[in-house]
């Protein structure tokens, strides 16, 4: 087992926080319908969803993929978190993966307001909610996190801070060594390709990208080191408190990440380069 750093939730910097002035964020409204909780911007875009029969479940394909660190990290100690949403992400980490440390910062505080509605478990020792602004939480934590989930999106898309070269050489510096950064983009962003090529120049193309089962979004793994060359199937580790229902949640999610990594293995074998597949 590595060592525990010190914990990455000192007390916020001020300038995580919004200046004072008119509300510039767009309030969310709940609507629930066959037996799920979902989170919106509009009617038309569900920004995250959750059983409520199974309030901790990872009911978004996108967020099982996400979990697909687990495949490279099994036992993180600290885990940062741009974006919260509906507690999808945060949730399934408190309650399985118990070592964990959990830092989550979200810009909207009318989202922050709807946690209890999502059943989003109050503040601890393990979990901190934050508001703030990603970009600034990401870059005054130099080496605090195993693993950093960017998932931070607004009424109107990926914020353009969130999207930047300097944003992700900031990931980079705010991984330990062998950490893993998983950022969910949309696949109809125009800026798509731009973003992952600049996730490549930051991470030095330690770059996965995969295409979740609903055709809506990519999810993007970078490595701070070399740590998708040595990775080969089988390696798995079952993560301690991850029960038979949770992993049994993630499996299918895991196969796509699996057969990119072996064909930007074997591309890189025959001297071809990363490689990057869609499902």
């Amino acid at each position: 087992m590595r060592k525990a750093a010190g914990s990455p939730r000192n007390a916020s910097p001020p300038d995580l926080h919004a200046a004072a002035g008119p509300d510039p964020h767009v309030e969310p409204f709940v609507f629930d319908s066959r037996g799920a909780r979902a989170l919106h911007f509009s009617i038309h875009e569900i920004q995250s969803r959750m059983r409520l029969a199974d309030p901790c479940a990872l009911d978004l394909e996108y967020t099982r993929t996400m979990m697909g660190f687990l495949l490279f990290m099994p036992d993180p100690l600290d885990i940062g978190m741009v974006g919260l949403g509906g507690g999808s992400l945060a949730k399934f980490c408190h309650r399985h993966l118990a070592p964990a440390r959990i830092s989550a910062v979200e810009i909207n505080p009318h989202v922050i307001a709807l946690r209890d509605e999502f059943r989003v478990p109050p503040d601890d020792d393990r979990l901190s909610v934050l508001l703030g602004d990603g970009a600034m939480f990401v870059r005054r934590r130099p080496a605090a996190f195993d693993v950093l989930m960017v998932d931070g999106f607004d009424s109107q898309g990926m914020p353009g801070r969130l999207a930047t070269q300097r944003f992700f050489d900031d990931c980079w510096l705010a991984l330990r060594p062998g950490g893993i950064l998983v950022i969910n983009l949309h696949r109809l962003d125009p800026r798509l390709a731009l973003m992952i090529d600049r996730v490549r120049r930051s991470f030095h193309d330690a770059v996965l990208v995969v295409n979740d089962a609903e055709v809506r979004n990519s999810i993007v793994f970078a490595c701070h080191g070399a740590g998708f060359d040595d990775w080969r199937p089988g390696m798995l580790r079952h993560p301690e408190g991850l029960d038979a229902p949770a992993m049994a949640q993630l499996l299918e999610a895991f196969m796509p990440i699996v057969t990119v990594l072996q064909a930007r293995n074997r591309s890189i074998a025959e001297g071809s380069g990363a490689a990057t597949i869609a499902r």
